[in-house]
């Protein structure tokens, strides 16, 4: 079994919106190596994801520390980030995962990414988002497949758009979400305890009524949307001057 885990990555993989700024995030990588940990005591991780990177961003500044950290269990997530760009090219954005996929593979790591839930509903131009997140996924899923890389397929579960595993931007998992990939993350893995459970629907979604609709889309775009287009306005990132939460490999607490 893994005892040197290594996560790198952007926003879910450091762990946006289960925790906050204040206490620390925690995040679905962070309960996957929770759930390394108590097959083995000895389990090591790291975790160098930071929110707003683009895929060849994470493949030009945490790969070369990731390899270094000589791990046998390594995730790579990233694309949402490039995804909502102007120029999207979902072959290049797969091509820089692919280089990552590769480069640790060939260390002797066992590598771990997943397919992206098809969200957007609710967003302006949630339609294009959608198909965006299609055309990835599939580039994604050819270049695990070349490389033999391990795949969480979210786009192939329904759950896995239910809003109530999602928090208030709409964009990040929330606490019951992370739980869930982690869950997912886990199951691929083959890890002692896991099952398919993650897999399983919570049921219908409550009717919500249309002024609390409303209301909830205000807020959005007031919390989220705005803010958001500011930083490309300024050409910033929600990541500028951030360093990764975890740089070294460390036991698990």
């Amino acid at each position: 079994m893994f005892t040197r885990y290594v996560a790198i990555g952007d926003s879910q993989s450091e762990g946006l919106n289960d925790g906050d700024d204040d206490a620390g995030y925690r995040g679905w990588a962070d309960r996957l190596a929770g759930r390394l940990a108590a097959v083995d005591p000895q389990v090591r991780y790291a975790n160098l994801a930071i929110r707003g990177r683009l895929a060849a961003q994470v493949r030009m500044e945490q790969l070369g520390p990731a390899l270094a950290l000589e791990p046998d269990l390594a995730s790579v997530v990233a694309g949402v980030n490039d995804l909502l760009r102007p120029k999207f090219d979902p072959g290049a954005v797969a091509g820089e995962l692919e280089i990552a996929f590769e480069a640790l593979t060939s260390s002797g790591a066992h590598v771990l990414t997943m397919a992206f839930p098809v969200l957007g509903a609710g967003m302006p131009g949630g339609s294009a988002i959608r198909a965006r997140i299609v055309a990835l996924n599939a580039e994604i899923r050819a270049a695990a497949d070349r490389t033999g890389v391990a795949l969480v397929d979210l786009e192939a579960y329904p759950v896995s758009t239910d809003p109530r595993l999602w928090s208030w931007d709409r964009l990040h998992l929330n606490a019951d979400g992370h739980e869930r990939l982690a869950a997912a993350a886990a199951s691929t893995l083959g890890l002692p305890g896991s099952d398919l459970s993650w897999q399983e629907g919570l049921g219908p979604v409550p009717d919500v009524r249309p002024w609390d609709r409303v209301r909830g889309d205000v807020d959005w775009a007031v919390r989220f949307l705005g803010p958001w287009l500011g930083r490309r306005v300024r050409g910033t990132s929600s990541g500028a001057g951030r360093v990764a939460k975890r740089p070294q490999l460390t036991p698990v607490r």
